[in-house]
């Protein structure tokens, strides 16, 4: 049996987040900085290997004393403004622009949709496939949304700092699974993180991967989803 309903994650999913010198150079023109672009080259690296960008690579360098907010970072803006401003101050970067670079990944500008994103939501929109999108995020996805005239293919935002869960507890898909009016074994669940995402198989929603790829890289992963959806 063919889903009726789809749950979408958010970040490496439907969206991707800029390159991250494209980042760090948007956070210092912001703030009126000129960099060359090895230095840019340089503490852009730093700052991926530090899991300092906001959708982007996870940290390869910890900071003790941020680990456990690290863990909870999702379920709290506060918390996650911390956690990640704290792994920005632990790449060593000479500016002091961490708040900065915290306030530049929230913007439209900071995100770009996977090329076949607005194709497969238009196309669920057309059959009339509810779609939800379920995030582990500490902040509002839905102005990203707007700005890239996606807001309107979406019926429910269901992000983890709003309800107090997180993927993959199997209690944010069963928020979203309701707020779109279907049980779980009628709701797919589209991500590209196999542990989150994937913990929409405890409540038996099937469950469809893509790969965490720059958006130049993924050029039609999503389309896949159409063949799993009535």
């Amino acid at each position: 049996m063919k889903a009726k309903g789809c749950m979408f994650d958010f970040s490496g999913t439907v969206f991707r987040i800029e390159p991250c010198a494209d980042w760090l150079l948007g956070a210092l023109d912001a703030v009126g900085v000129k960099a060359p672009e090895d230095e840019i080259a340089h503490w852009a690296a730093r700052l991926e290997r530090s899991g300092a960008q906001p959708g982007g690579a996870p940290p390869a360098d910890w900071r003790p004393d941020s680990a456990e907010d690290w863990a909870r970072r999702d379920l709290n803006a506060a918390l996650h403004r911390r956690a990640y401003t704290a792994q920005s101050r632990s790449s060593g970067l000479p500016w002091d622009i961490h708040d900065v670079l915290y306030d530049r990944h929230m913007t439209p500008a900071a995100w770009r949709p996977y090329p076949d994103a607005a194709e497969v939501l238009a196309a669920l929109r057309e059959r009339g496939v509810p779609v939800a999108v379920v995030s582990n995020i500490g902040w509002d996805p839905r102005p990203v949304f707007a700005a890239h005239g996606l807001a309107d293919l979406v019926d429910a935002f269901v992000l983890s700092y709003e309800v107090g869960r997180q993927k993959p507890d199997p209690a944010i898909f069963h928020t979203a699974c309701a707020q779109l009016g279907l049980t779980p074994r009628e709701t797919l669940m589209v991500g590209d993180d196999r542990r989150a995402d994937g913990g929409a198989a405890a409540l038996g929603c099937p469950v469809f991967f893509v790969d965490h790829l720059p958006a130049d890289r993924r050029p039609d992963a999503l389309r896949g989803v159409l063949d799993l959806l009535g």
